[in-house]
Protein backbone atom coordinates (compact mmCIF):
# COMPACT_ATOMS: atom_id res chain seq x y z
CA UNK A 1 0.00 0.00 0.00
CA UNK A 2 1.33 3.32 -0.87
CA UNK A 3 -1.36 6.00 -0.18
CA UNK A 4 -1.35 9.66 -0.82
CA UNK A 5 -3.36 11.87 1.21
CA UNK A 6 -3.31 15.98 0.21
CA UNK A 7 -5.82 18.87 1.02
CA UNK A 8 -6.25 22.41 2.74
CA UNK A 9 -4.58 22.87 6.04
CA UNK A 10 -7.17 21.88 8.43
CA UNK A 11 -8.65 18.92 6.20
CA UNK A 12 -7.53 16.41 8.29
CA UNK A 13 -4.56 15.11 6.35
CA UNK A 14 -2.21 14.33 9.41
CA UNK A 15 -5.36 12.52 11.20
CA UNK A 16 -6.43 10.33 8.10
CA UNK A 17 -2.46 9.70 7.60
CA UNK A 18 -1.59 8.95 11.07
CA UNK A 19 -4.45 6.66 10.93
CA UNK A 20 -3.54 4.37 8.09
CA UNK A 21 -0.42 4.44 8.48
CA UNK A 22 -0.55 2.86 12.10
CA UNK A 23 -3.74 0.55 11.12
CA UNK A 24 -1.51 -0.76 8.07
CA UNK A 25 2.17 -0.70 10.34
CA UNK A 26 3.31 1.33 7.35
CA UNK A 27 5.59 4.55 6.97
CA UNK A 28 4.05 8.12 7.23
CA UNK A 29 5.74 10.77 5.91
CA UNK A 30 4.72 14.21 6.75
CA UNK A 31 5.86 16.27 4.11
CA UNK A 32 6.19 19.55 6.15
CA UNK A 33 8.56 17.37 7.74
CA UNK A 34 11.05 17.78 4.94
CA UNK A 35 9.78 21.35 3.41
CA UNK A 36 10.94 23.51 6.67
CA UNK A 37 13.91 24.08 8.40
CA UNK A 38 14.24 21.75 11.88
CA UNK A 39 13.55 24.30 14.61
CA UNK A 40 12.52 27.10 12.56
CA UNK A 41 8.97 28.84 12.12
CA UNK A 42 8.05 29.24 7.95
CA UNK A 43 11.85 28.75 6.83
CA UNK A 44 11.77 26.85 3.63
CA UNK A 45 14.39 24.18 2.78
CA UNK A 46 15.77 24.47 -0.36
CA UNK A 47 13.92 22.68 -3.49
CA UNK A 48 17.09 20.33 -3.84
CA UNK A 49 16.92 19.32 -0.42
CA UNK A 50 13.15 18.81 -0.47
CA UNK A 51 13.28 16.64 -3.76
CA UNK A 52 16.38 14.63 -2.08
CA UNK A 53 14.38 14.00 1.04
CA UNK A 54 10.98 13.09 -0.91
CA UNK A 55 13.52 10.48 -2.96
CA UNK A 56 15.29 9.02 -0.30
CA UNK A 57 11.92 8.38 1.53
CA UNK A 58 10.15 6.53 -1.36
CA UNK A 59 13.24 4.22 -1.91
CA UNK A 60 13.81 3.69 1.37
CA UNK A 61 9.83 2.40 1.64
CA UNK A 62 7.61 -0.01 0.37
CA UNK A 63 4.80 0.78 1.91
CA UNK A 64 3.68 4.09 2.73
CA UNK A 65 1.25 6.59 3.26
CA UNK A 66 2.68 10.30 2.61
CA UNK A 67 0.25 13.72 3.29
CA UNK A 68 0.77 17.48 3.08
CA UNK A 69 -0.49 20.06 0.56
CA UNK A 70 2.36 20.72 -1.65
CA UNK A 71 1.39 19.89 -4.92
CA UNK A 72 4.31 19.80 -6.59
CA UNK A 73 5.71 17.27 -4.32
CA UNK A 74 2.09 15.30 -4.55
CA UNK A 75 3.07 15.31 -8.54
CA UNK A 76 5.81 13.94 -7.42
CA UNK A 77 4.54 10.84 -5.41
CA UNK A 78 1.58 10.50 -7.37
CA UNK A 79 3.25 7.76 -9.89
CA UNK A 80 4.52 5.90 -7.06
CA UNK A 81 1.11 6.04 -5.04
CA UNK A 82 -1.87 3.00 -5.10
CA UNK A 83 -4.62 5.17 -3.51
CA UNK A 84 -4.55 8.90 -4.03
CA UNK A 85 -6.65 10.76 -1.35
CA UNK A 86 -8.06 14.03 -1.77
CA UNK A 87 -9.37 15.41 1.30
CA UNK A 88 -11.49 18.60 0.45
CA UNK A 89 -14.17 18.79 3.41
CA UNK A 90 -14.52 23.20 2.30
CA UNK A 91 -12.84 26.09 4.08
CA UNK A 92 -15.38 26.25 7.05
CA UNK A 93 -14.49 22.70 8.31
CA UNK A 94 -10.87 23.41 7.60
CA UNK A 95 -10.99 26.78 9.82
CA UNK A 96 -12.74 25.13 12.93
CA UNK A 97 -10.29 22.09 12.43
CA UNK A 98 -7.18 24.69 12.87
CA UNK A 99 -8.94 26.57 16.02
CA UNK A 100 -8.85 23.16 17.92
CA UNK A 101 -5.60 21.93 16.85
CA UNK A 102 -3.78 20.45 19.68
CA UNK A 103 0.09 21.71 20.33
CA UNK A 104 1.86 20.20 17.20
CA UNK A 105 5.35 20.60 19.36
CA UNK A 106 7.30 19.18 16.09
CA UNK A 107 6.73 22.21 14.27
CA UNK A 108 6.58 24.77 17.45
CA UNK A 109 8.43 25.19 20.56
CA UNK A 110 5.35 25.71 22.32
CA UNK A 111 1.34 25.78 22.12
CA UNK A 112 1.63 29.41 22.89
CA UNK A 113 4.43 30.29 19.96
CA UNK A 114 1.82 27.85 17.10
CA UNK A 115 -1.01 30.11 18.82
CA UNK A 116 0.76 33.23 17.43
CA UNK A 117 1.10 31.81 14.23
CA UNK A 118 -3.15 30.99 13.65
CA UNK A 119 -3.98 34.16 12.25
CA UNK A 120 -2.07 33.93 9.09
CA UNK A 121 -2.71 30.09 8.78
CA UNK A 122 -6.52 30.81 8.78
CA UNK A 123 -6.06 33.99 6.30
CA UNK A 124 -3.86 31.31 4.09
CA UNK A 125 -6.58 28.60 4.37
CA UNK A 126 -9.40 31.29 3.67
CA UNK A 127 -7.18 31.81 -0.24
CA UNK A 128 -7.18 28.17 -0.67
CA UNK A 129 -9.86 28.18 -3.70
CA UNK A 130 -9.17 31.50 -4.82
CA UNK A 131 -5.16 31.75 -4.44
CA UNK A 132 -2.71 30.39 -7.66
CA UNK A 133 0.54 27.88 -6.80
CA UNK A 134 0.76 24.48 -6.61
CA UNK A 135 -0.80 24.83 -2.91
CA UNK A 136 -3.95 26.05 -4.37
CA UNK A 137 -7.02 23.72 -4.92
CA UNK A 138 -6.89 24.35 -8.44
CA UNK A 139 -3.33 22.64 -8.44
CA UNK A 140 -5.13 19.81 -6.35
CA UNK A 141 -7.87 19.48 -8.27
CA UNK A 142 -5.50 19.07 -11.50
CA UNK A 143 -3.86 16.44 -9.56
CA UNK A 144 -6.60 14.93 -8.35
CA UNK A 145 -8.74 14.71 -11.86
CA UNK A 146 -5.40 13.81 -14.13
CA UNK A 147 -5.04 10.63 -12.04
CA UNK A 148 -5.76 7.38 -13.37
CA UNK A 149 -5.00 5.09 -11.19
CA UNK A 150 -7.17 4.29 -7.49
CA UNK A 151 -8.27 7.27 -5.98
CA UNK A 152 -10.79 9.31 -3.13
CA UNK A 153 -11.87 12.13 -2.23
CA UNK A 154 -13.63 13.43 0.89
CA UNK A 155 -15.84 16.33 0.99
CA UNK A 156 -16.44 16.42 5.12
CA UNK A 157 -14.33 15.88 7.89
CA UNK A 158 -14.48 12.52 9.89
CA UNK A 159 -16.44 12.91 13.33
CA UNK A 160 -14.52 12.90 16.42
CA UNK A 161 -13.69 8.88 17.11
CA UNK A 162 -14.84 8.42 13.48
CA UNK A 163 -11.99 6.04 12.15
CA UNK A 164 -11.15 7.11 9.03
CA UNK A 165 -11.60 4.95 5.68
Amino acid sequence: MRVLVFGNSGSGKSTYARAQATRHGVAHLDLDSIVWEPGQIAVQRSAEAIRQSLGEFLLKHDAWVIEGCYGELVEAAAGRCTELVFLNPGVDACLANNARRPWEPHKYASFEQQNSMLGALQTWVAEYYTRNGSWSYAAHRRIFDAHDGLKIEHTRLAMPGEVPA
